[in-house]
């Protein structure tokens, strides 16, 4: 009976997604091109390269408050980062030893600003730059080198398409910390793009991967074959201070289903929870299991929130889920729908959300600006506010922005340098 279910091939994923292939990709400006004009900051977490990176990882992520809050966390989270570094290189080392979403990044950044070359040859050379929140490249490394190759325009570009304060807004967080440690450049006109759930484009490079794992499944049974679209849950503390990221994601089914016009059941489910915390439900796992009990065993897991290959989706999605729990369920037949990647439809959304934003979109979005009903925040606060001062149209007429003097200071530490 299992026989049919989702391939798993951990020597094939090694050989796509080795270490060595993601660690040569480079953002470096090549001598023989032209001087950039307008620099696309790419915004993404980023992942170890290696295994032995993977315990730095860790540590950045659990003293994160950003992205995580933990009681006396400055003790706990080193703690728990120690407790789970090994458990997570065997991870890595079952999908060939290290991550490879830089490798994506750069492909889709090249790809994206060849691009913008073309459409938008008025703001043409177009660089992309990765600014990676716990590993290198680090975004402090990405504004350095923008700086350095003296760029006009730099557009900070969010690769979450649906904004949370834990991923978006932690990133947007270290750029302002960044800026409190050395003068803003005067002569870079800085933007942000920080959410594009509802693009159209992404709605159809998602509908496009579900319909190629369809094809997988018999013809008899393709119409009542499950559609189950999985994100990265949230802690419901943050669903109750008016995170949007849950509506974001649902925005992103709902387009996604109505660009398929199939027939197909679907629901909504979450992964990767972390902590004893209640998080939001119901689990992909969980769901796995129960779907199988009320007789729904032909299924496509669709990573609906992510845009490249991780360990989220090559680990727990491919191993933990379409593997080992899909047979403990008794799952008959389950597909799990590749991430954007470098879909030629995917850089085509891109590079639409990019020209459209550099033609006529605000520097800085209304929705960003606006907080959470119930945020009680300062460094958010503190944080829009910057923002809504780095990306003013007015910007390159004023004096440099000078943090206010009850801006929090940042305490610099190991962690702190993600």
């Amino acid at each position: 009976m299992f026989s049919s279910l989702c391939r798993y091939n951990a020597p094939r994923l090694s050989r796509m997604y080795s270490a060595k292939t993601s660690a040569t990709c480079t953002t470096r400006q090549d001598p023989n091109k032209p001087k950039p004009k307008t620099a696309i900051v790419m915004l993404n977490m980023g992942g170890p390269q290696n295994i032995d990176q993977v315990g730095d990882y860790l540590l950045r992520i659990m003293t994160d408050r950003d992205m995580i809050q933990l009681p006396m966390q400055s003790k706990l989270g080193p703690w728990i980062a120690s407790r789970r570094t090994e458990e997570v290189q065997k991870k890595y080392l079952e999908i060939g030893g290290g991550s490879p979403i830089l490798k994506w990044t750069n492909s889709q950044g090249m790809l994206l600003t060849e691009s913008l070359d073309k459409c938008l040859p008025e703001f043409a050379p177009h660089k992309h730059y990765v600014a990676f929140r716990y590993v290198s490249p680090f975004t402090e490394d990405a504004f350095e080198e923008l700086e350095k190759d003296g760029v006009e325009r730099a557009v900070i570009f969010s690769q979450y398409p649906q904004y949370s304060c834990a991923t978006t807004g932690s990133s947007l967080n270290a750029i302002a910390d960044h800026y409190k440690l050395r003068p803003i450049p005067r002569h870079i006109k800085f933007s942000m793009i920080e959410r594009w759930a509802t693009h159209p484009l992404l709605a159809r490079v998602f509908a496009d991967r579900i319909r190629e794992k369809l094809l997988a499944f018999d013809e008899e049974v393709r119409d009542d074959v499950l559609i189950l679209f999985t994100a990265h849950s949230l802690p419901l503390k943050a669903v109750s201070r008016g995170d949007t990221y849950p509506h974001e994601v649902a925005a992103t089914v709902a387009n996604t289903m109505i660009e398929l016009k199939l027939k197909n059941p679907h629901r909504l489910v979450w992964q990767s929870k972390v902590g004893p915390l209640p998080w939001l439900q119901p689990y992909t796992d969980d769901s796995i299991k129960a779907y199988a009990k009320q007789g729904r065993r032909h299924i496509i897991l669709v990573p609906i929130a992510f845009v490249n290959e991780h360990i989220e989706t090559l680990h727990e999605l491919d191993i933990e889920y379409c593997h080992d729990v899909a047979k403990e369920a008794g799952v008959v037949h389950i597909e799990r729908a590749s991430t954007p990647n470098a879909h030629p439809t995917f850089i085509a959304a891109l590079t639409d959300i990019v020209k459209n934003h550099l033609r006529s979109g605000p520097a800085v979005s209304k929705q960003f600006l606006t907080r959470c009903p119930h945020c009680v925040s300062q460094r958010c606060h503190k944080s829009k506010e910057f923002f809504k001062s780095l990306c003013s149209d007015s910007y390159n007429t004023q004096e440099p922005f000078v943090p206010p003097p009850n801006m929090p200071k940042v305490i610099i530490t190991e962690a702190s340098k993600a």
